[in-house]
């Protein structure tokens, strides 16, 4: 305890978004409409892709652990917030407040993993249409899912490790929604660099390793793509990848402005309301992007509709 007695914390008191009253139920309104949307969107997508023959393909593969790894990020947030909009008080034990940051940071970095491991998808399908079927065996997708998870649980592990490293005694209330590290951090008995330095290096460099996979994918996707003569193929090419493309720079967006950019550069509100996107209306925005933009997806689901509908005449 830093050489020092003082009450050991056993739970820490989340300020929210805002306290005003008026604001607060509106604001729960719309939340609580972007969760049912995210919840029932992502699933929608996992359904359609189990049940959809056409949509058995790695691409699609991947997109429902994206869809599945949304829900569950989105699932470890923003009931917390809908909650702190009713309560006057919310208040979340240490040991749920270690789990929701390790639960997020897991997630958050699978989704990172996996937006790479879809542009390596494309880039094999694209680029080595002839040899897509042995290098994305069952085997390989298997093991790409399972890096990113893993991936993505070495991570939190860095956060939840310096994070149990530290005492907390004396304040308790985190000025956010969730319990992000940061403003866990700053409640700590004592400061090190260390703590400050690991988990920073860690999510930046995954941020930086599979921004660069993206990034030389889809170099040599649009090297290939330039080099098919007709207009159709090239549009074709093209409209596997925009969806994929939209999410990325939607998600990379704002995980760079959180973990890269300088804490001094913005105030905590600007935090809070990036971190609102991030973890909140991405989460949302992803099975509109891939359903609106994808002609497999919305083909697959006119089938799957005309399907029932024809089982429905005859029951």
């Amino acid at each position: 305890m830093s050489g020092t007695n003082c009450t050991v914390v056993t739970e820490f008191i989340l300020l929210g978004l805002t306290d005003d009253p008026t604001l607060r139920v509106t604001l729960f309104v719309i939340f609580l409409g972007v969760y049912a949307v995210t919840l029932v969107g992502n699933l929608s997508i996992i359904t359609l892709i189990r049940n959809s023959s056409q949509l058995h393909t790695p691409m699609y593969l991947f997109l429902s652990h994206l869809a599945f790894v949304d829900i569950g990020f989105s699932s470890s947030v923003t009931p917390l917030i809908l909650i702190n909009f009713l309560a006057d008080k919310t208040s979340i034990p240490f040991g749920g407040c270690v789990a929701q940051m390790c639960s997020a940071a897991t997630l958050g970095t699978a989704e990172c993993f996996l937006l790479a491991v879809m542009a390596y998808d494309r880039y094999m399908a694209i680029c080595n249409p002839l040899l897509y079927s042995t290098n994305m065996s069952t085997g390989v997708c298997t093991l790409l899912l399972i890096t990113s998870y893993l991936g993505g649980y070495m991570n939190a592990c860095i956060f939840v490790g310096c994070l149990l490293n530290r005492s907390f005694c004396g304040p308790n209330k985190i000025n956010h929604f969730f319990c992000d590290y940061s403003p866990l951090l700053k409640l700590s008995s004592y400061q090190d660099d260390l703590a400050e330095i690991l988990p920073a290096a860690s999510s930046g460099s995954v941020i930086v390793i599979t921004a660069l996979i993206i990034i030389i994918s889809y170099a040599y996707i649009l090297f290939s793509v330039l080099k098919i003569n007709s207009i159709e193929g090239r549009s074709k090419a093209f409209s596997t990848c925009t969806s994929h493309l939209t999410a990325v720079t939607l998600f990379y967006g704002t995980l760079t402005f959180i973990y890269m950019m300088p804490k001094s550069s913005y105030s905590t509100d600007e935090n809070k309301v990036v971190s609102v996107f991030y973890t909140v209306m991405i989460p949302m925005l992803n099975p509109l992007i891939y359903s609106l933009r994808n002609n497999e997806v919305k083909g697959a689901l006119r089938k799957l509709m005309n399907r029932k509908d024809f089982f429905h005449k005859f029951n």
